[in-house]
Protein backbone atom coordinates (compact mmCIF):
# COMPACT_ATOMS: atom_id res chain seq x y z
CA UNK A 1 0.00 0.00 0.00
CA UNK A 2 1.65 3.55 -0.93
CA UNK A 3 2.75 5.25 2.49
CA UNK A 4 2.68 9.12 3.12
CA UNK A 5 5.09 10.97 2.20
CA UNK A 6 4.03 14.25 3.36
CA UNK A 7 7.18 14.79 5.40
CA UNK A 8 10.20 17.25 5.07
CA UNK A 9 12.07 14.80 2.57
CA UNK A 10 9.10 13.98 0.50
CA UNK A 11 9.78 9.63 0.41
CA UNK A 12 9.01 7.02 2.56
CA UNK A 13 10.28 3.89 3.78
CA UNK A 14 8.54 0.75 5.03
CA UNK A 15 11.21 -2.02 5.62
CA UNK A 16 10.74 -5.94 6.55
CA UNK A 17 13.28 -7.23 8.24
CA UNK A 18 14.02 -9.53 11.10
CA UNK A 19 12.70 -6.83 13.60
CA UNK A 20 9.04 -6.99 11.69
CA UNK A 21 9.31 -10.88 10.59
CA UNK A 22 11.79 -12.89 12.94
CA UNK A 23 11.70 -15.95 10.44
CA UNK A 24 13.78 -14.37 8.34
CA UNK A 25 16.77 -14.80 11.14
CA UNK A 26 19.62 -15.77 9.62
CA UNK A 27 18.24 -16.12 6.05
CA UNK A 28 20.43 -13.41 5.22
CA UNK A 29 17.31 -11.55 2.99
CA UNK A 30 15.02 -8.03 3.96
CA UNK A 31 13.58 -5.49 1.57
CA UNK A 32 11.92 -2.07 1.84
CA UNK A 33 9.68 -0.54 -0.47
CA UNK A 34 9.98 3.33 -0.66
CA UNK A 35 7.61 5.76 -1.78
CA UNK A 36 8.61 9.09 -3.32
CA UNK A 37 6.36 12.18 -3.80
CA UNK A 38 7.25 14.18 -6.51
CA UNK A 39 11.26 15.54 -5.97
CA UNK A 40 11.05 13.70 -3.01
CA UNK A 41 14.34 11.62 -1.59
CA UNK A 42 15.78 8.76 0.02
CA UNK A 43 18.51 11.21 1.80
CA UNK A 44 22.30 10.02 1.91
CA UNK A 45 22.62 6.91 3.99
CA UNK A 46 24.63 3.39 4.22
CA UNK A 47 23.58 0.31 5.44
CA UNK A 48 26.68 -0.87 7.24
CA UNK A 49 25.73 -4.78 6.69
CA UNK A 50 23.90 -4.86 3.38
CA UNK A 51 24.63 -4.37 -0.29
CA UNK A 52 21.34 -3.14 -1.45
CA UNK A 53 19.63 -3.92 -4.97
CA UNK A 54 16.80 -1.42 -6.34
CA UNK A 55 14.49 -2.03 -8.54
CA UNK A 56 11.96 0.92 -9.50
CA UNK A 57 8.36 -0.01 -9.83
CA UNK A 58 7.13 3.16 -11.34
CA UNK A 59 8.30 6.70 -11.89
CA UNK A 60 11.86 8.00 -12.80
CA UNK A 61 14.50 7.95 -10.20
CA UNK A 62 18.26 9.59 -9.85
CA UNK A 63 20.26 7.63 -7.91
CA UNK A 64 23.26 7.02 -6.85
CA UNK A 65 26.31 5.92 -4.33
CA UNK A 66 29.94 7.86 -3.51
CA UNK A 67 33.15 5.55 -3.59
CA UNK A 68 35.94 4.99 -0.41
CA UNK A 69 38.47 7.48 -0.28
CA UNK A 70 40.23 8.77 -1.42
CA UNK A 71 38.55 9.11 -4.22
CA UNK A 72 35.16 9.46 -3.18
CA UNK A 73 33.93 9.41 -6.89
CA UNK A 74 30.05 9.35 -7.55
CA UNK A 75 28.47 6.42 -9.42
CA UNK A 76 25.35 7.41 -10.47
CA UNK A 77 22.20 6.74 -13.00
CA UNK A 78 18.62 7.55 -14.02
CA UNK A 79 16.31 4.63 -13.81
CA UNK A 80 13.10 4.23 -15.04
CA UNK A 81 10.57 1.42 -14.81
CA UNK A 82 12.03 -1.42 -14.22
CA UNK A 83 15.58 -0.35 -13.92
CA UNK A 84 17.94 -2.09 -11.39
CA UNK A 85 20.82 -0.59 -9.29
CA UNK A 86 23.40 -2.13 -7.10
CA UNK A 87 24.43 -0.23 -4.21
CA UNK A 88 27.83 -1.85 -2.45
CA UNK A 89 27.61 -2.98 1.12
CA UNK A 90 28.55 0.23 3.32
CA UNK A 91 28.68 3.01 1.25
CA UNK A 92 26.90 6.15 1.24
CA UNK A 93 23.86 6.39 -1.35
CA UNK A 94 20.81 8.14 -2.07
CA UNK A 95 17.77 7.97 -4.19
CA UNK A 96 15.90 11.24 -5.36
CA UNK A 97 12.57 11.71 -7.86
CA UNK A 98 13.35 13.43 -10.58
CA UNK A 99 9.98 13.22 -11.99
CA UNK A 100 6.81 15.44 -11.26
CA UNK A 101 4.77 11.89 -10.65
CA UNK A 102 5.10 9.87 -7.61
CA UNK A 103 7.81 7.11 -7.41
CA UNK A 104 7.84 3.75 -5.74
CA UNK A 105 11.21 1.42 -5.51
CA UNK A 106 11.68 -1.93 -4.08
CA UNK A 107 14.87 -2.84 -2.52
CA UNK A 108 16.02 -5.95 -1.75
CA UNK A 109 19.14 -6.03 0.92
CA UNK A 110 21.55 -9.05 1.53
CA UNK A 111 21.22 -9.28 5.53
CA UNK A 112 18.44 -9.84 7.26
CA UNK A 113 18.79 -6.96 9.61
CA UNK A 114 21.29 -4.64 7.64
CA UNK A 115 20.97 -1.54 9.83
CA UNK A 116 20.93 1.89 8.14
CA UNK A 117 22.71 5.50 9.30
CA UNK A 118 21.29 8.38 7.57
CA UNK A 119 24.33 10.66 7.12
CA UNK A 120 22.99 14.20 8.06
CA UNK A 121 20.58 12.54 11.26
CA UNK A 122 23.73 11.10 12.45
CA UNK A 123 26.31 13.69 12.30
CA UNK A 124 23.64 16.51 13.29
CA UNK A 125 21.21 14.79 15.24
CA UNK A 126 23.66 13.04 17.52
CA UNK A 127 22.66 12.62 21.14
CA UNK A 128 24.78 13.91 22.98
CA UNK A 129 25.63 16.57 20.21
CA UNK A 130 29.22 16.50 18.44
CA UNK A 131 30.77 19.54 19.21
CA UNK A 132 29.85 22.39 16.94
CA UNK A 133 32.86 24.02 16.49
CA UNK A 134 34.54 20.61 15.56
CA UNK A 135 31.93 19.68 13.05
CA UNK A 136 32.35 23.62 12.02
CA UNK A 137 35.76 23.04 11.25
CA UNK A 138 35.51 19.25 9.48
CA UNK A 139 32.43 21.11 7.40
CA UNK A 140 34.65 24.12 6.78
CA UNK A 141 31.50 26.05 7.82
CA UNK A 142 30.59 28.82 10.44
CA UNK A 143 29.75 27.74 13.93
CA UNK A 144 26.54 29.15 14.06
CA UNK A 145 25.19 27.21 10.66
CA UNK A 146 26.28 24.24 12.06
CA UNK A 147 24.20 24.92 15.30
CA UNK A 148 21.13 25.54 12.96
CA UNK A 149 21.67 22.08 11.73
CA UNK A 150 21.95 20.65 14.73
CA UNK A 151 18.98 22.51 16.07
CA UNK A 152 16.95 21.34 13.11
CA UNK A 153 17.76 17.69 13.11
CA UNK A 154 17.56 17.37 16.57
CA UNK A 155 13.73 18.43 16.79
CA UNK A 156 13.16 16.13 13.89
CA UNK A 157 13.74 13.48 16.11
CA UNK A 158 16.92 12.04 14.97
Amino acid sequence: MPRNTNNPVGSNVTAVNVQQIPGLNTLGISAARIDFAPYGQNPSHTHPRATEILVVLEGTLLVGFVTSNPNNTLISKVLNKGDVFVFPIGLIHFQFNIGKINAIAIATLSSQNPGVIKIANAVFGSDPAIDPGFLATAFQLDKNVVKGLQAKFWMDGN
